[in-house]
């Protein structure tokens, strides 16, 4: 625990002016991002007696080690800067609301030939129309489902679209009559896209008009005796009629704005967004947060305006916000608010009439949400926090493992080996922090020196981590210096990259979606111009920035997935290291035991323990993700073509040699001027390629394993595979059966 006054700035040294400040910690990771009008005034409130200070503010600065700021102009140009820091570095002590997804939208895609209609998400394109947001995508689905009826929009994707015209046959909403079929010529561009108008017109909220001329269509077909037709015309404003129940009519006027309401106790705040357009609630979404610092609920409001529209601009950005409290000071933010909008924008408190009435549904949904919330919560975190001192118990451990680490060897019969490092903190995952690696330091099938060699390297880095910030000297541990040393001078050209820092016991953060988490670049995932042999990216991050550094935060417990043999690797490695404050176990798939590096017997955990499921939880989401990595290794290597082995040919002009001869087969008995008349090959790449392609064996023609039938006339550029039973590529003649021989 840091002594505030140890970093305090001297008198006289912090400007009187706007600016943004941070609070650094030991590691120098930011933990705390903040305005000011008067940086002066404002830091000033934090060096005071700590007994004064509100809990989590105290915590917050004996956490810190360094504070430093920078000085803008206006306090607006403070908030921006402020907003692109919090999502920059993602600060420990800052408040941030959980369920930051990106909600769906109806969008219709008026930049194309053919509109399309279809659910959509994240930024948002030019030239496409917008409705929503909408809490569910299946809530959108519903009232396109019902609208096709009347405007029979194409919502096809573009390979269906392409598929269909190319056959002459329409899909099966073509059949039934909710689409227009503009595949097949049934419609021309310049009805299709009046249809798609009249969508978004009625969308937009200018029914009245239309359902008026259904009626009297209706009506004239009554009067002519054409009933089936207005049979038709019936069931059409019956649907539309049932589409509009859905967004009822709330504000008059056509009125356009966002209601957000904020429900809080002493330590959380939810936080719910009602918005209207047209009058209608066309969406709804929420957010919970920690109150992790000491903030009222005008600043609650204005960290939701950050979120909400920090990324959005134009009309994404109603004309009118409601809030149950106004920020302070206010002028900044209204005009940060009309800023991103482009024009004036009202940010105020409803008082009486059919805002106000609006405004409490709003907040009772925010109560319904805190409440909800925190009946998980309770249970969620009971059960975590009782796995967690299950474990510590078990383990003899002196605290309860917040941040554990666990390993995993995949490969293929010695073939394409590899290994995966996951943390779990808190008993939640922390995707962004999962790691793979290669085996590099030999070939074959060895588990143990496999988990020797991973564990070596990632704490070798942590090493030479500690050691650049001088945390690390310790006398007579030689070999572990001599590693670190080595690894600091392999590591001095290049610089950290992010990672997320480790949190508290009672502030979880949501896991990050899925196929978002980094690895140690061994997988050539980083598009810089070289990597260190340990997988650290050649790029711009520097230390200083106070992103946080890979490898650089080391676990209370490491899990490997084995027995006896891999647990020992494990101390050894960290044994050589010079490191003895990190507990290592592992856990037996057969009979889920856990062992200890200096146990002869297993310590066994009860079938019903919560600690023996959070390690299998740890153990299982290892071996998933270094199973994923080695299958994508495997199909890579199998994917691999001649081609691949001709320096300096990219894949622009590998697909351009493809589509020009046809095959690799073709390209092979071409000529050097043959080569020559494709777009980007001079006569040297072109000798290049000739000689590439003589020295390298044809492919093994491809086996239908269906039928036994040997397809050797369609060679392209890769080698010839076939596929099991789950999808996945194996070589021609390799054996069907792979079970229990990839792990």
């Amino acid at each position: 625990m840091a002594d505030p006054s140890s970093y305090r700035p001297k008198p006289g040294q912090i400007p009187d002016s706007p600016g943004v400040y941070r609070f650094r910690d030991e590691h120098r990771r930011v933990i705390y991002v903040g305005k000011a009008k008067s940086l002066r005034q404002r830091l000033a409130n934090y060096f005071q007696d700590l007994a004064s200070l509100h809990p989590r503010t105290r915590t917050m600065v004996t956490t810190a080690a360094s504070v430093e700021w920078t000085v803008v102009s206006t306090e607006v140009e403070a908030l921006q800067l402020e907003y692109s820091w919090i999502k920059e570095y993602d600060p420990r002590f800052n408040v941030k609301y959980r369920d930051d997804k990106s909600y769906p939208y109806l969008a219709v895609t008026m930049n194309e030939e053919f509109p399309r209609v279809q659910v959509m998400r994240g930024h948002k394109k030019k030239g496409v129309r917008y409705f929503g947001p909408y809490g569910h995508a299946w809530a959108i689905r519903d009232t396109v489902d019902l609208l096709l009826r009347v405007f029979p929009v194409r919502t096809c994707s573009a390979g269906v679209f392409k598929n269909a015209a190319r056959t002459g046959r329409p899909c099966l909403l073509g059949y039934i009559g909710k689409c227009s079929a503009p595949c097949v010529g049934r419609i021309d561009p310049e009805d299709h896209r009046e249809l798609a108008d009249e969508f978004c017109d009625f969308m937009a909220g200018r029914t009245g008009t239309y359902l008026r001329r259904l009626e009297n269509q209706m009506t004239e077909a009554a009067e002519e005796m054409e009933y089936e037709r207005a049979a038709r015309l019936r069931d059409d404003i019956g649907a539309l009629k049932k589409a509009m129940e859905k967004n009822a009519v709330v504000l008059a006027d056509a009125t356009d704005a966002d209601l957000i309401a904020v429900a809080e106790d002493e330590l959380e705040a939810a936080v719910q967004i009602f918005h209207v357009r047209g009058g209608r609630v066309r969406g709804q979404r929420g957010w919970v947060t920690d109150k992790v610092e000491d903030v009222t609920t005008g600043a609650l409001v204005e960290h939701a305006l950050q979120q909400l529209y920090g990324e959005e601009t134009g009309d994404a950005v109603p004309k009118e916000v409601l809030v149950p409290a106004l920020p302070d000071p206010l002028e900044p933010v209204q005009e940060w608010l009309t800023g991103r909008r482009g024009s004036n924008v009202s940010l105020r408190i409803p008082q009486r009439g059919d805002k106000k009435a609006l405004m409490e549904t709003v907040e009772r949904n925010a109560q319904q949400a805190l409440a909800l919330h925190k009946t998980k919560r309770a249970s969620d975190l009971t059960t975590r926090s009782r796995a967690l001192e299950e474990i510590a118990d078990a383990l003899d451990l002196d605290s309860a493992p917040l941040r554990i680490e666990c390993y995993d060897i995949s490969h293929l019969q010695g073939d394409d080996v590899v290994a995966s490092m996951v943390v779990f903190e808190d008993g939640l995952q922390r995707k962004n922090e999962y790691r793979r690696f290669q085996i590099k330091g030999f070939a074959g099938q060895d588990d143990v020196r496999s988990m020797h060699e991973v564990i070596t390297r990632r704490f070798r880095r942590y090493l030479a981590e500690k050691e650049k910030t001088g945390e690390w000297v310790e006398d007579g541990t030689d070999d572990a210096l001599e590693d670190s040393a080595a690894a600091t001078a392999a590591t001095a050209a290049t610089a950290a990259t992010a990672a997320t820092a480790a949190t508290a016991l009672t502030a979880p953060t949501a896991p990050t979606a899925p196929g978002t988490s980094s690895d140690d670049g061994d997988d050539g995932a980083f598009p810089d111009p070289g990597t260190h042999p340990d997988g650290v990216p050649v790029n711009g991050f520097k230390d200083e920035d106070g992103r946080p550094k890979k490898f650089a935060y080391p676990p209370q417990l490491v899990v490997v997935d084995g027995g006896r043999p891999q647990v020992a690797a494990a101390k050894r490695a960290l044994d050589e290291l010079g490191i003895d404050d990190i507990a290592v176990c592992g856990l037996a798939k057969r009979l889920e035991e856990v062992w200890l590096p200096e146990d002869e017997d297993p310590v066994v955990l009860p079938r019903s323990s919560e600690g023996l499921y959070l390690l299998q939880r740890v153990r299982d989401e290892a071996h998933r993700f270094a199973i994923t990595y080695q299958r994508t290794k495997r199909a890579k290597r199998f994917r691999a073509g001649p081609l691949d082995d001709v320096p300096g040919l990219g894949e622009t002009r590998k697909q351009a040699l493809i589509k020009h001869f046809g095959s690799v087969k073709k390209l092979r008995s071409a000529t050097i001027e043959q080569i020559q008349e494709v777009p980007g090959i001079g006569r040297k790449t072109a000798e290049t390629i000739a000689a590439a392609l003589a020295q390298a064996a044809p492919a093994a023609p491809a086996v239908n394993t269906a039928t036994g039938e040997i397809m050797d006339d369609r060679e392209d550029e890769a080698p010839e595979t076939t596929a099991d039973a789950s999808g996945e590529p194996v070589p021609a003649g390799a054996p069907d059966d792979r079970r229990g021989q990839e792990r």
